[in-house]
Formats: C-alpha cells, sequence, structure tokens
C-alpha cells in the first residue's frame, strides 16, 4: 500500500523532472548553437557508439582490430613526426631534444652494420692476411664506437641538464645511444633535422 504510493510520488517526479528538463534551452555544459539531447536520443546514440560483443571470438575480433588501427597510427606518426601520436617512449620534449641532438651530428656506430658486413665479407675469404686483417679492424672499430659513444653521452648529458634542469630525464641518454645504432634513413621516428643544425 505504501510502496505503491512511494512509487507513484517517484515516477511523477521523474516526469515533472522530465518536462522541466524540456523546458530549459540547453545545458550550458553542451556545445554552443546546439540543444541538449533527450534521454532516449542519447541512450539510442551511446549503444549505436559501443557495440557490446555476443562472443568471445567476436571480443577478440574487435581488440583485434582496435590493436590494428593503433599500430597503424603510431607507424604513420613516426613516419611523419607527429607528436601527439608517436609511443610513450618517444613522447615529450626530452625525447625530442634527445632525437634532434643525435641527428644533428655525425656518430660512428651508425656506419657499424655496413662495417660489419665488409668485415664479415673478409672474414669468410680463404686468404689469411685478410682473415687476420677483418678481426683486426672489426676490434679498432669496435673501440671507436665505445669512445664515441662516451663522448656522445656525457655531451648530451651535459646538452639535457642545460635545456631541462627540473625535469625527469632518466633514461634519455641511453634512448639517445640506442639511436646513433640505426643509420640515419633507417630510424624511426624519422629526423626532423639536418646535419650540423642546432636542436
Amino acid at each position: 500500500m505504501f510502496r505503491r504510493r512511494s512509487d507513484d510520488s517517484a515516477a511523477s517526479s521523474s516526469v515533472t523532472l522530465t518536462k522541466e528538463e524540456e523546458r530549459l534551452p540547453r545545458d550550458p555544459q553542451a556545445p554552443k548553437g546546439r540543444p541538449t539531447p533527450k534521454r532516449s536520443e542519447a541512450e539510442a546514440h551511446r549503444k549505436t557508439r559501443v557495440s557490446v560483443p555476443k562472443d568471445r571470438k567476436e571480443a577478440a575480433r574487435q581488440a583485434r582490430e582496435r590493436m590494428r588501427a593503433e599500430r597503424e597510427k603510431q607507424r604513420t606518426a613516426l613516419l611523419e613526426g607527429d607528436e601527439r601520436a608517436l609511443p610513450a617512449r618517444d613522447k615529450g620534449p626530452v625525447r625530442r631534444y634527445v632525437r634532434d641532438f643525435v641527428d644533428s651530428r655525425w656518430a660512428a656506430a651508425e656506419f657499424f652494420l655496413p662495417y660489419a658486413v665488409v668485415v664479415l665479407v673478409l672474414s669468410i675469404t680463404k686468404v689469411q692476411s685478410l682473415q687476420l686483417m677483418s678481426t683486426l679492424l672489426f676490434m679498432i672499430f669496435f673501440v671507436v664506437v665505445i669512445l664515441d659513444f662516451v663522448r656522445l653521452g656525457f655531451t648530451l648529458r651535459k646538452g639535457l641538464a642545460e635545456r631541462f634542469p627540473n625535469d625527469n630525464t632518466g633514461g634519455a641518454v641511453m634512448y639517445g645511444l640506442m639511436r646513433t645504432l640505426q643509420m640515419r634513413r633507417l630510424r624511426l621516428p624519422k629526423p626532423m633535422v639536418k646535419r650540423g643544425e642546432r636542436p
């Protein structure tokens, strides 16, 4: 008896609120020039936007499509340098400065892979003198790369301390050193500065 009366009063109050909402011109938080949508329209729009998968296969398929779209978006951002869609490891002004710092300089490490191929070809020849020379050249180049790493690391750390004294630069030096191991044309995100430019 009491429940029915309370239900009727709750229903009438909800109807009253709905009519009052319809009399209002629009919600102040809604975009300008656009009235507040009715509850039924908003629910229908929400249902069309979010499609609940019917089974596990459908859920897995939707998850794969989302991951594929996200990977394609990140790949495009890596090629074009779009800061908004870059992966988390490449985002931020610190990482952008490190990339520009590395891309504006010559580094011995970027020639490591071509040099290693040449040394490998020399080492598989049957001439013993060439094999010995290839081993010696590889050791010399390896030492040069290590020394260049040390020089670049100290210079980059100093530049980060001057440019970003209050920011977290942890891992930025190693990020830059790993970038030097890649040939310039194969680096991702693509270099945005020319050699010799100041970052």
